[in-house]
């Protein structure tokens, strides 16, 4: 856009979209990925058959599939802090502080939320089938889904006297408690896996985070259910990547709108100034007779003067009626793209 200034905050919304499009695309197409293997990945059942299964496969190994079964320690469990009466082999504990800050831009009071402590307990454990055949879980933690569900929660609220209220307004911070949460996996839970199931050379079966890179899931829910929330999730990902792009183009468009009517002002310009030039060399021609016109004919019609310049070549061999007949804005004598026509005085 030759002498086209483009706004910084034009600039700016059009690159953030497109970067946010990219982004998106990106994670659409990784979920969109997850949601293949997922749909591709073999069920099996855990039971005597599923050793024998593995005896003949390749490496002992199957690198994606799905096993459900119920969780059982395979030594000691964790046992609740609030509620005794649960047990299981994974336990979360978190405590987070929450403020109110003040923001002078909207001049409202925001949440702000920070971890003050943060623990995560596991014990090792199997998943049991229908006729006691285990398979033991490696790496839970590095799992995706929901495994854990909520022992305890309770927030702690803070009580304020005049002083703090005065202190909070003048520092712009109010703090309004501690949220305490624990999660558990509990033992007897039915859990679903996907990930690579391996039998290793003592007769233990294993279930790890697949070799490939794939996605590796642990959930309490049924596979049906986790399913639904991957295509959830990548359908949320096309939506926003859709969104960000239609941004960007609206941004082009508007941008492309503001060059069009820059441009037609400048046409507008250059009509009314030949215009003008041509009803003066009109008259010139008049008073002076049809020798001179014969000397600078265009090139094109060998019937009017040659009255512009063609820009950036510099030719001068047309009128400006012939210029606008042009089919392609190209100079007749070089070829050369015409960027601007400017009309041509003679003294």
């Amino acid at each position: 856009m030759d002498g086209f200034p483009v706004k910084i905050t034009e600039a700016a919304c059009l690159g953030a979209s497109l970067a946010l499009s990219g982004v998106c695309y990106y994670l659409y197409r990784k979920s969109r990925r997850t949601l293949d293997k997922l749909d591709d990945a073999p069920h099996f059942a855990i039971d005597g058959k599923l050793k024998d299964i593995l005896k003949v496969t390749p490496g002992a190994c199957l690198q994606y599939v799905v096993i459900e079964g119920a969780v059982q320690p395979a030594g000691e469990t964790l046992t609740s802090h609030f509620q005794k009466e649960f047990v299981g082999v994974l336990q979360k504990f978190m405590l987070r502080e929450h403020r109110l800050v003040w923001n002078s831009l909207s001049r409202t009071w925001t949440d702000s939320e920070k971890v003050l402590h943060h623990r995560v307990t596991a014990v090792p454990f199997v998943l049991v089938g229908s006729n006691e055949t285990t398979v033991r879980v490696l790496c839970p933690l590095q799992a995706s889904g929901l495994y854990m569900e909520t022992t305890h929660e309770k927030f702690h609220q803070v009580n304020y006297g005049l002083g703090d209220i005065i202190g909070q307004y003048l520092s712009g911070e109010k703090l309004k408690g501690q949220l305490e949460t624990e999660e558990m996996l509990k033992v007897g839970s039915t859990l679903t896996g996907v990930g690579e199931l391996m039998l290793d050379g003592d007769g233990t079966l294993n279930l790890r985070p697949p070799s490939d890179g794939s996605q590796y899931f642990l959930s309490i829910t049924d596979f049906d259910t986790l399913l639904g929330e991957q295509e959830s999730t990548a359908l949320w990902w096309k939506a926003l990547a859709i969104a960000s792009a239609l941004a960007g183009a609206a941004v082009l468009l508007w941008v492309g709108r503001r060059y069009y009517h820059t441009l037609k002002v400048r046409w507008d310009q250059e009509r009314r100034e030949f215009e003008r030039l041509q009803t003066e060399i009109s008259r010139a021609h008049a008073q002076n007779g049809a020798e001179e016109l014969i000397e600078n004919v265009c090139v094109i019609c060998l019937s009017q003067p040659r009255d512009c310049i063609l820009l950036d070549c510099g030719h001068v061999c047309c009128c400006h009626s012939c210029f606008q007949a042009f089919p392609h804005r190209r100079c007749p004598i070089c070829r050369q793209s015409i960027v601007r026509v400017l009309p041509l005085f003679h003294a």
